[in-house]
């Protein structure tokens, strides 16, 4: 099985894919296996906090503990594939991997065969969930095509017709933004982010939750207007990620598609990509 890991700054998602020739049955010894040519099987996903401060062995226990609570062992995965914004998290999870999976991970990292040329000014400082982003975008919608990744930061990213990454933009998050309202306005408190009924309001947390709320589909569409008239013909497909898409995408006037698998896919597409011609053995 692979193991592919999106580390963002507030959550992390893991994505469990059963490989070619791997069967559903495996676990329970049974001897059915998936076509070698079929697509992998998503087998299980989960979000979890981000932990900067997390110990090696609190992250490897919290792992162990995921797995056998589905019924699974850490041991069936045989490849682990890491995207991650988060450096400080980084070396703790290749220990992570080395101590608790006994397999070296793959980060996507500079070097890493994407398949996808990258026509911006210094393709390094491309963050790796953006990456996966566009690859299993234009994977599975092709071009052009638009993507919207809401996260702590949102961002954008624009695809040609022959899938080379164009460029983008990055907007704050509407969770930090609301952080930072709530943490200047001393007289403001905190209400829960979500669409209100009605955009006047008749009291301090309607109030709030519309200028939050109604204001980043405006942030949103804006930036996807001005994207698209800069980009013109032919109409880009667009499509929302991450852990708000639902949300914000309900009343977005261009957002045609949300597709909470993206970035993981991306992951293993990567993976696939880079995967070497003789499996690697499990370190001991």
């Amino acid at each position: 099985m692979l193991l592919a890991l999106d580390v963002g700054n507030t959550n992390t998602v893991l994505g469990l894919y059963r490989l070619n020739g791997e069967g559903a049955g495996e676990q329970a010894g049974q001897e059915h296996a998936a076509p070698k040519d079929a697509a992998p099987e998503l087998a299980a996903q989960w979000r979890i906090t981000t932990h900067r401060a997390q110990t090696v062995d609190e992250y490897g226990v919290f792992f162990v503990n995921l797995f056998e609570m589905h019924g699974m062992a850490t041991s069936q995965v045989t490849h682990i594939i890491i995207a991650s914004v988060v450096p400080p998290v980084e070396t703790t999870l290749r220990r992570v991997c080395e101590e608790y999976f006994h397999i070296e991970p793959l980060f996507v990292e500079p070097g890493i065969k994407t398949g996808m040329p990258m026509l911006i000014d210094n393709p390094t400082e491309l963050g790796a969930d953006r990456i996966a982003d566009c690859v299993a975008a234009f994977a599975r919608y092709g071009g052009p095509c638009i993507v919207v990744d809401f996260g702590t930061a949102t961002k954008f990213e624009m695809i040609s017709a022959k899938g080379e990454y164009l460029g983008g933009a990055i907007a704050p998050g509407i969770g930090l933004s609301a952080d930072a309202l709530f943490n200047r306005a001393a007289r403001l408190s905190r209400v829960d982010i979500k669409r209100p009924a009605k955009v006047i309001g008749t009291n301090t947390v309607g109030h709030l939750q519309s200028g939050l709320y109604f204001g980043y589909i405006g942030l949103v569409d804006g930036i996807i207007e001005r994207m698209l008239a800069e980009f013109g013909s032919p109409v880009p497909h667009i499509i929302a990620t991450g852990g708000l898409a639902g949300m914000i995408a309900a009343d977005s006037r261009y957002i045609q598609e949300i597709d909470e698998r993206l970035t993981i896919d991306g992951l293993r597409i990567l993976f696939e990509r880079n995967r070497n011609v003789k499996p690697r053995g499990r370190a001991h």
